[in-house]
């Protein structure tokens, strides 16, 4: 069990704009859920920001069922490989969404179905594996990050004490269920008491606002765009007296606007917390502690409480100084079990002993505060979302029967290069849909040749430089 909800069994869990639900209701709602599945399997959940994908969620984490989190709008294609890899027993779904075939429907509330669907295969589970999360955001990608009930507790605790959660405390989801972020804001809150208003609603509506306004909201939190787009919305003149703090993960916050909504915060009385995760250390590695905001811009902070950081130079040796770069290495009780990427990976234990490498480097300055300064590896960050460059290039050269293709880039802005300018105008339409990210974040660039060395591989220094 994650949650004690009879604890805070009169409290206010949830609020929509329909109605307010108190946690006696939650508990009551989740445990009918669990009691439809007959006990420990593996659960599909196709999220949203509801009551229904919430009372799901729940009820798998305090009943020894495992969940995975998905997109209620994940494409088709990817859903089905998934299914087919993993078997569930069980899918919960939003009504006349990802219906499953030969599924039976044997619950439905909140407008959610349960169905019950017969498993090619019932893999065995691993006791402590508490939830599975995929690895490449909305990339649909088979590879699972395998998440313990320790992990999650341990991450839990350890954010509701930096961030000083506790039953008065209210926030607002800005960020899907299914990412990893949007679930530690529903862990922690649910840990210490506190109240989620769930909405569908986004930053660009006023009704968004209005309940930001109207439900007292404390705290919310969001990833780079979002704070660039708070920026383009004049966030900063608003007049939110109830709103408390303010994070802000998935990705580095470009410095200048670090700086703009700390110096917003300092003013007015507000709080800004930078943090910096990943999905395989549960959600939280450090963050930097609000008074700090504002000198250490930049900077990803410290440590969470219970975890600890190593700087890995380039000789292999941990780095004791200052300003010297090298890989992040993560140590703490969060850091996930492994990766699943068939139904036999289920029944895996622990992988990592709780250390991650997280293929960014990495240094700290002479007050022991880290910063990013790049990345070891073919991933970018786009919108918050993980994506692996190496699977992108897979959906461009099938879907365009081409080699001569190949994406790059920096967070935020994906660089797809091609030698053939006649597939130009349909890539960016293709892959914005594919990973289901705004066409924004991506640019095509038609270049002569694709610089390789002597034995085809990629030079992608090369095209970073372009």
């Amino acid at each position: 069990m994650i949650w004690d909800l009879n604890a805070f069994r009169e409290n206010t869990a949830v609020i929509t704009e329909d109605r307010e639900y108190s946690y006696g209701e939650l508990e009551k709602m989740s445990d009918e859920f669990a009691e439809k599945t007959g006990g420990r399997t593996l659960v599909f959940i196709f999220a949203s920001n509801s009551i229904g994908s919430l009372l799901g969620y729940v009820g798998c984490l305090n009943n020894n069922l495992v969940p995975l989190m998905l997109d209620e709008d994940i494409d088709p294609e990817q859903r089905d490989l998934l299914i087919e890899k993993y078997q569930p027993s069980f899918i919960w779904t939003p009504e006349g969404k990802n219906i499953p075939e030969n599924g039976v429907s044997v619950f439905e509330k909140e407008g959610y179905v349960l169905y019950k669907r017969e498993a090619g295969v019932k893999y065995d589970l691993y006791e402590e594996l508490a939830l599975l999360i995929p690895t490449s955001g909305s990339t649909g990608s088979p590879k699972l990050v395998r998440q313990s009930y320790k992990n999650i507790l341990a991450n839990t605790k350890s954010i509701v004490e930096y961030l000083h959660i506790d039953s008065s405390t209210r926030s607002i989801t800005t960020l899907p269920m299914n990412y990893v972020y949007g679930l530690s804001i529903i862990n922690t809150h649910l840990y210490a008491g506190a109240s989620l208003v769930l909405t569908k609603r986004t930053l660009f509506q006023k009704e968004f606002w209005q309940l930001v306004k109207e439900k007292k909201v404390t705290s919310f939190g969001g990833v780079p765009y979002t704070y660039e787009m708070l920026d383009k919305l004049r966030f900063r003149r608003m007049e939110l007296p109830d709103l408390k703090t303010i994070t802000q993960a998935g990705g580095k916050l470009p410095v200048h606007l670090h700086e703009v909504f700390a110096e917003w915060a300092e003013e007015n009385g507000k709080e800004f917390v930078i943090m910096y995760g990943a999905s395989e250390a549960t959600a939280r590695m450090s963050y930097l502690p609000p008074d700090k905001a504002v000198e250490k811009a930049g900077s990803i902070g410290i440590a969470i409480p219970g975890g600890r950081f190593e700087i890995v130079d380039d000789e292999g040796e941990t780095a004791d100084s200052p300003e010297v770069p090298g890989e992040l290495v993560y140590y703490g009780d969060n850091i996930t079990l492994g990766y699943a990427e068939k139904g036999e990976d289920l029944a895996l234990g622990d992988e990592r002993n709780g250390v991650l490498h997280t293929g960014d480097r990495a240094q700290f300055d002479s007050d022991g505060y880290y910063y990013i300064v790049g990345r070891m590896k073919r991933f970018l960050k786009i919108f918050g979302n993980k994506v692996n460059l190496d699977e992108v290039d897979e959906f461009l050269k099938k879907h365009f029967d081409t080699p001569d293709i190949v994406a790059a880039g920096k967070d935020n802005d994906l660089v797809i290069f091609t030698e053939n300018a006649g597939i130009k105008d349909d890539i960016i339409p293709y892959i914005s849909h594919k990973l289901g990210l705004n066409r924004t974040a991506f640019e095509v660039r038609v270049i002569d040749k694709i610089p390789r060395n002597a034995s085809g591989k990629i030079l992608f220094k090369e095209l970073e430089e372009l």
